[in-house]
């Protein structure tokens, strides 16, 4: 059934398309099944290059078997602040979430961490609330908030009154990501231009490196105006009433 849970044949399917090198389109189109499911099944699941049924099979078993003991530690990360919502559907949103952060980019662990802080109500954890949370080590928390935090996705606060930094997810957490992102692309534009000059701007390898340059160069200076236009969108749309 198009709506149903994918079977260990249908995984299959979909591993052996990935290695004959078929679009999601048309596994999606062999399977009866909307692109949508495919999709969302390979990036949950190491994505196209990592991708292995009997793997792929195991992981969802477990995550239906975690879903039917809702009481347990381990079976939402958002025990205790559900506010009456369905808990299957919040772990469903928060597969997904992570799913579509790895597709991204993101190494599963923080992409979990950014998840776990996006579905909380406070918005903010402590590194033993977050370990306790997901059911990991320590220090795999501590690996992934840094990672966070070096691409400004959150940020640090102390604690009041108790020696502990609580991590916080906050409305402008992608505009400052988006910017730091931008940052980096003008380093990259500056590293690449100077190094065309180095390599002499008319050889071949001098050439390739400036048009990199002046690729980077754009896609920042894009960036940057983009966010501007979001900040004075955002602010004339707090500023409006409904």
């Amino acid at each position: 059934m198009p709506g149903g849970r994918l079977t260990h044949h249908e995984r299959q399917a979909i591993a052996e398309g990935l290695g004959q090198g078929l679009s999601y389109t048309d596994i999606a189109g062999r399977l009866g099944r909307p692109i949508s499911t495919v999709t969302r099944e390979v990036a949950r699941n190491g994505g196209p290059t990592a991708y292995r049924a009997d793997a792929a099979h195991r992981a969802t078993t477990g995550r239906a078997r975690r879903r039917k003991q809702p009481t347990a530690p381990a079976a939402a990360t958002t025990a205790g602040d559900m506010h009456g919502r369905d808990p299957e559907a919040v772990l469903e949103l928060e597969e997904q979430f992570t799913a579509m952060m790895v597709a991204t980019g993101l190494p599963r662990m923080t992409a979990r961490v950014l998840t776990c802080l996006y579905v909380t109500d406070g918005g903010s954890l402590t590194a033993t609330e977050l370990a306790e949370r997901l059911q990991v080590s320590p220090a795999s928390v501590s690996k992934a908030v840094g990672e966070l935090e070096q691409q400004e996705l959150i940020r640090r606060e102390r604690d009041p009154g108790r020696r502990r930094d609580r991590y916080v997810i906050d409305a402008d957490a992608w505009f400052r990501g988006w910017m730091a992102s931008a940052r980096q692309n003008a380093m990259l534009a500056d590293f690449t231009l100077r190094g065309a000059q180095v390599l002499g701007t008319t050889t071949p390898a001098g050439t390739r490196m400036q048009d990199m340059g002046h690729f980077f160069e754009h896609v920042g200076r894009t960036m940057i105006e983009a966010s501007e236009q979001w900040r004075q969108a955002d602010a004339e749309r707090r500023n409006t009433p409904d």
